[in-house]
């Protein structure tokens, strides 16, 4: 690491901690020739391969704008959003690996965007999937329908609950 003001090649590491959630290590340092300080974030790169090939660094911010086109018109805040790109990153995190296909991002997407918003689901999967026909739409909509009503039987409080505020939300005034 060169230093910012003298631009001598070497630095000697003075202290180190996670910052952020644990994603970064920010490090103190000094320069052994001109004696002064400086901080340094250092970070896990995760790199994405796009069908072309072409690699290019992992974007929260891009996440957000995609699915912000299929949440249009949906009672989705931008802090959802923002929630959802998250836990896409700690997903593909996990999987340990440094490059991640742009196919696996998209699947990455679709059970934190079902849970967020089924409509917006469907969107994003009808584009994502390249739904051809009606029939594919019908095989998402079973699908969603068959999942919702086993969460219903297994008493899952928590799905119930916020679907109510929806309800009420769209009822006419």
């Amino acid at each position: 690491m060169h230093c910012p003001f003298c631009r001598h090649p070497d630095s000697r590491v003075v202290d180190s901690r996670t910052a952020d959630d644990g994603s970064q290590i920010r490090r103190r340092r000094q320069c052994p020739a001109c004696g002064r300080r400086f901080t340094t974030l250092e970070t896990a790169s995760l790199s994405v391969v796009k069908r072309s090939g072409v690699t290019e660094p992992f974007s929260r911010d891009k996440i957000v704008s995609g699915v912000r086109k299929a949440c249009q018109g949906r009672p989705v805040s931008e802090d959802d959003l923002a929630l959802l790109a998250q836990r896409v990153e700690e997903t593909l995190r996990q999987q340990g690996s440094a490059e991640i296909d742009a196919y696996e991002i998209g699947l990455a997407i679709l059970g934190p965007l079902r849970d967020l918003d089924e409509v917006a689901y469907l969107r994003f999967a009808s584009v994502y999937q390249a739904f051809d026909s009606l029939d594919d739409f019908e095989t998402a909509i079973t699908s969603l329908r068959a999942e919702h009503a086993a969460r219903l039987q297994g008493g899952d409080e928590g799905q119930v609950g916020r679907e109510a505020p929806s309800e009420t939300a769209s009822s006419p005034a």
